[in-house]
């Protein structure tokens, strides 16, 4: 089969899946929606105040429609059992693997750079005097990041789904890394070095105007993508050398 087919068939599942589309749509609509109420409530009292990563406060909220997109996109075949047909219909393991990979890391990409535009956009407007013109420099960049973010992080959890084929068993280890872990790896004196390597600590570099620590705003993204690539050379692992 070829490789269009197969982006066809995987559009047409998440499109017929109702929990995919709202995965989706969470992304767009909890991103803006925070970001709306952060930036129309901030009060001028952060002296490190910066206007364009607070305008992303709602992708610590967001963040988690794209893990559970990626990870029903992948470990809910094994769930319900429709692995079978569609390995049936694609026998190549690894052409169906890239297939969702692409799919559901290219349509959380597209979401991403829709919310990240708006975010920056509309929190700005609301922030008055506070914020800064979006054609200011580095305000752009964060934006088409916030959808570089979004994508790399749905195709990290769908190589993790690939690897424990179970919904429930990967949502319990990427939650608690995404929503716990990692802000207090960033945040504790003894694990900030570490911690900033981690993957939403290195991803959410390119969301601030001046990134600080080790990595900038391009090398922490590259540093998610490293973590992306990881997972889904895991996931391909797993899918090549074990039974269905």
């Amino acid at each position: 089969m070829p490789f269009a087919a197969v982006l066809r068939s995987e559009w047409t599942k998440i499109r017929s899946l109702r929990s995919l589309s709202y995965s989706l749509s969470a992304i767009l609509v909890v991103t803006l929606a925070v970001a709306c109420f952060v930036c129309g409530s901030h009060d001028g009292s952060d002296p490190h105040f910066d206007p364009v990563f607070h305008a992303y406060f709602g992708l610590n909220i967001g963040q988690f429609g794209a893990i559970i997109c990626g990870v029903l996109a992948v470990a809910g075949e094994w769930s319900s059992g429709s692995v079978r047909v569609s390995l049936t219909a694609v026998p190549r393991r690894g052409l169906l693997y890239a297939g969702k990979l692409v799919t559901v890391g290219g349509l959380a990409l597209a979401v991403g750079l829709v919310a990240g535009f708006a975010s920056v956009t509309v929190g700005q407007a609301l922030l008055g005097e506070a914020g800064v013109s979006v054609g200011s420099p580095g305000v752009v960049r964060s934006a088409v990041g916030c959808g570089l973010y979004f994508g790399l992080l749905a195709v990290f959890s769908a190589g993790v789904a690939a690897l424990l084929r179970s919904p429930v068993g990967t949502l319990s280890l990427l939650v608690p890394l995404f929503l716990s872990l990692g802000p207090l790896f960033g945040s504790l004196d003894a694990t900030r070095k570490v911690g900033q390597f981690l993957p939403d600590r290195a991803g959410q570099q390119i969301l601030h105007l001046a990134p600080e620590g080790a990595l900038g705003a391009w090398s922490g993204i590259a540093v998610m993508a490293g973590w992306a690539a990881l997972a889904a050379a895991a996931g391909l692992w797993s899918l090549l050398r074990r039974d269905v």
